[in-house]
């Protein structure tokens, strides 16, 4: 029941940020004069609709994504282009300008979307984009001021007893040597204040410091149940593994641990939720949408690594997942039993797990391609690069861009993104993955 909870969660939170995307194009629309028809959550089926000032509002059966209809987003074909095949019918691109032009009624003209500015446009198009990115960013400012990082604290939360002689021993033997932070007399809870006479605030400071001391002697200055208290610990060489820059051990060429001899002390941290300065929010939002930026934009080759993982024995990327992945992710969220992980731990990951949806909803969308809203902010933007060539030529406003000639790319696009979709959804069910490993 836990796992269904979560994934309903999640539901709930895509359908809101899909309809407060489609709200960021729907209100500067209007405000500008353009007519809109429908403003629709999901697809298929209307299960339920109102009509207020000429929009109709509703919810259809798919909540899979979300569209504002916009009359005369095509502007009228130019003279002199094709709009009839030989067998006398409208062409594909034709039967687009009529659609978008339909329901235009005499004295209307002026509120079809082609007839904008380019700012007003872009206004438009980048609305919905632009909602998504703020509610990433309220959200991600809500866990990190609200309810903290996780984040490995000074406080100890494991005291190794022993440096068993094999590496592969669960349990001490009578002939192994006591660990240096056992011996010393450190204890689970211990909350590290200094190290050799350095002051620390979290374990990389603590590490660092043991570090920076080497093997001899420390006074390390704890708080144990509120109480100060000194203790003195002589951490001995151990050959210890090296971590990557993301915090995994690192390999060699040939996929072997690389290790290195350095003071051990045989402790380890807590992890806790930590609350940052609002301050901190903008470089988290920064380095949200970097890390987005950098996926999308090595979409290809990833997708190629999925379909690898699902039908061969390629490990699988976990930075690309569908809805069936993200649900998972929720659903094991809701449900994970486990020590210290509670409700605030739980909201922060769900929350997290929303910000990551919306910043990828943000990006996305930006990508120059029709139908994505990117799609007609480059259009817009090339209409106004036309019109600012032509003042200085002083040559005739060449218009509007007609985007409609765009539509067999279009097409190709569409089906490339279901494609997409049918793989990460296949790859989520038969090689699907988990957070807890």
């Amino acid at each position: 029941m836990d796992f269904v909870i979560g994934v309903l969660i999640v539901a709930v939170g895509l359908i809101l940020s899909i309809a407060l995307h489609e709200i960021g194009h729907l209100v500067p629309a209007k405000k500008f004069g353009v007519k809109v028809p429908q403003y629709m959550v999901g697809f298929g089926r209307t299960l339920w609709s109102r009509t207020v000032n000429g929009t109709e509002y509703g919810f259809k059966a798919l909540p899979l994504g979300g569209y504002v209809r916009m009359v005369g987003m095509y502007p009228p074909a130019r003279a002199g282009a094709a709009r009839t095949r030989r067998d006398g019918r409208p062409t594909m691109i034709e039967e687009a300008r009529s659609a978008a032009l339909e329901e235009i009624e005499p004295g209307e003209e002026h509120r079809a979307f082609y007839r904008l500015s380019v700012p007003k446009k872009l206004v438009v198009m980048l609305g919905g984009p632009t909602m998504n990115l703020l509610i990433s960013a309220v959200l991600l400012g809500a866990v990190v001021t609200g309810l903290g990082m996780g984040q490995y604290t000074a406080t100890l939360g494991t005291v190794q007893q022993c440096l068993p002689s094999d590496p592969d021993a669960t349990e001490c033997a009578a002939e192994d040597p006591a660990a240096p932070g056992a011996q010393a007399g450190l204890r689970p809870g211990d909350e590290i204040v200094a190290w050799a006479g350095t002051p620390v605030d979290g374990w990389a400071d603590v590490t660092a410091a043991i570090a920076a001391n080497g093997t001899g002697p420390a006074a390390v200055e704890v708080l144990r149940d509120g109480a100060p208290a000194t203790v003195s610990v002589t951490p001995v060489l151990a050959e210890r593994p090296v971590l990557a820059e993301d915090g995994t051990v690192a390999v060699d060429a040939d996929g072997d641990e690389v290790t290195e001899m350095r003071p051990y002390v045989g402790i380890g941290p807590t992890f806790e939720l930590v609350r940052q300065p609002v301050t901190a929010v903008p470089g988290l939002v920064w380095s949200t949408f970097t890390g987005t930026v950098e996926v999308v934009l090595t979409l290809p080759q990833r997708l190629v690594d999925v379909a690898q993982a699902a039908f061969g024995t390629e490990e699988r990327d976990p930075s690309v997942v569908g809805l069936i992945g993200v649900g998972r992710f929720a659903g094991e969220i809701a449900s994970l039993d486990g020590e210290g992980y509670g409700v605030a731990e739980r909201s922060a990951d769900m929350l997290s797990l929303l910000v990551s949806l919306n910043m990828a909803l943000f990006v996305f969308n930006l990508v120059p391609l029709l139908p994505l809203d990117g799609g007609h902010i480059a259009g817009a933007l090339w209409e106004g690069a036309r019109r600012q060539v032509a003042r200085w030529r002083h040559a005739p406003d060449p218009g509007p861009v007609d985007t409609a000639r765009l539509l067999p790319a279009t097409y190709v696009v569409v089906a490339l993104m279901l494609g997409m979709s049918v793989l990460l959804a296949y790859a989520d069910i038969v090689r699907p993955i988990s957070l807890t490993g």
